[in-house]
């Protein structure tokens, strides 16, 4: 069988981070969401589609022409006109029943396995509790589609379209006959309004989970899921005397853990990392290769991409650190609202509730601060900003775009 992943989009929505690379390269757990689909997909997968677009050199970079030894086909969709018309753009290479999944979320492999099973056109659904930001479908007793809607205003069931299909090469007629969008796109979701109408399609609910990436903060709620499901402590670094590591830890090689460092699982740390002396690293936190974290620096429920640097009295609560990131001494990420408010935070100019009550700073790729920054609650900052001694980051500080 072949697996589409639908790579192209460009993604506002998790700016900063994704300035600087496509979104399926965003790391969960020190591993890029795409490898974790490539993962899931792999045991019924003979070859790998994936449509490319946004900084697509990165990702044919790092996967290459195959994965595990299956092989991958990249298709280029230069321009983004939807996920509708990135399938399309896979018809000259399929005959045969094909599973296509988003490229920035994250699935159950188990859920795909069955989903690859059907022998009827079907989609991946899940329950949620607000379905007014998903496609939402009616179906019947039988699980077949009555319709299909995108983001309903009146809200008419709780089964969320999640992004993955079982389709038969018919869904290209579909397609060839869906008109664009108010957007200028052509939508999977009409196309497969049109075949449940005229040919039947269905439903299989997935029974695992789903960790969708819409927003920054998501990459901490999947990275502490995939974390609570660590078995066991591993450490393949050097670990110095006079450290206490506690709960599922797994510590790379190359990396050293020196005196008076205090682990509190579950906590991933990278390859040739350098952490301590005497720092505090809590729960939930992930901290990628080549990362430093020093003196008296305390690392809780964060993300640290690669290269980045917590190295001087540094508290780094709730937040990520994008590649590259280098923390003046005493700099400080606030992370909790005096009113006990969830946070909110701008994106593409409107005010979003993230639902946090918890919630640091999100930091692009190469951003340096000055000794004694002090970053608000759920401040962004974008891709080599900087701030100077004893700044205070009350607001998102926006930088320029990286091209292309």
């Amino acid at each position: 069988m072949i697996s589409v992943i639908l790579c192209a989009g460009k993604s506002t929505r998790t700016y900063p981070l994704t300035i600087t690379r496509p979104k399926p390269l965003l790391p969960v757990a020190n591993k890029p969401i795409i490898e974790y689909q490539l993962s899931a997909l792999s045991p019924f997968t003979e070859k790998f589609i994936l449509v490319v677009g946004y900084r697509r050199e990165m990702i044919m970079g790092k996967l290459g022409d195959c994965w595990n030894g299956i092989p991958i086909e990249y298709v280029i969709q230069e321009e983004q006109k939807g996920t509708g018309h990135a399938v399309l753009l896979c018809e000259k290479y399929i005959e045969e029943p094909f599973v296509v999944v988003n490229g920035d979320d994250l699935f159950s492999p188990t859920d795909l396995l069955k989903l690859s099973k059907q022998n009827r056109p079907s989609a991946l659904v899940k329950e949620v509790e607000d379905p007014r930001a998903y496609g939402i479908y009616d179906v019947d007793e039988g699980n077949k589609v009555r319709r299909l809607v995108e983001k309903p205003k009146v809200v008419f069931s709780n089964l969320a379209n999640i992004g993955a299909y079982l389709f038969t090469p018919e869904i290209f007629s579909y397609l060839h006959k869906t008109p664009l969008s108010e957007r200028g796109e052509i939508e999977i979701t009409s196309a497969i309004q049109s075949m449940a109408e005229e040919r039947g399609f269905w439903v299989v609910p997935a029974e695992g989970y789903w960790l969708p990436i819409g927003y920054p903060w998501d990459l901490l709620r999947a990275n502490a899921f995939l974390l609570d499901m660590m078995t066991e402590t591993k450490v393949l670094g050097k670990v110095y005397d006079g450290v206490t590591i506690e709960g599922k830890v797994f510590v790379d090689e190359g990396t050293v853990i020196k005196p008076g460092v205090m682990i509190e699982g579950p906590v991933y740390i990278g390859k040739n990392c350098l952490i301590g002396p005497n720092c505090w690293i809590r729960p939930y936190t992930t901290i990628g290769n080549n990362c430093r974290v020093g003196q008296a620096s305390e690392i809780k429920n964060s993300i640290l991409f690669d290269y980045a640097y917590a190295p001087h009295q540094n508290y780094v609560g709730d937040s990520i650190l994008g590649e590259g990131v280098n923390l003046g001494c005493g700099t400080v990420t606030a992370n909790v609202r005096h009113d006990g408010q969830t946070h909110k935070s701008v994106v593409n100019g409107v005010l979003i509730d993230t639902g946090l009550k918890k919630l640091g700073a999100v930091l692009g790729d190469n951003v340096h601060t000055g000794i004694l920054t002090a970053i608000y609650p759920g401040r962004k900052m974008w891709p080599n900003t900087f701030t100077r001694p004893g700044e205070i980051v009350d607001r998102d500080v926006i930088g320029e775009e990286i091209g292309n």
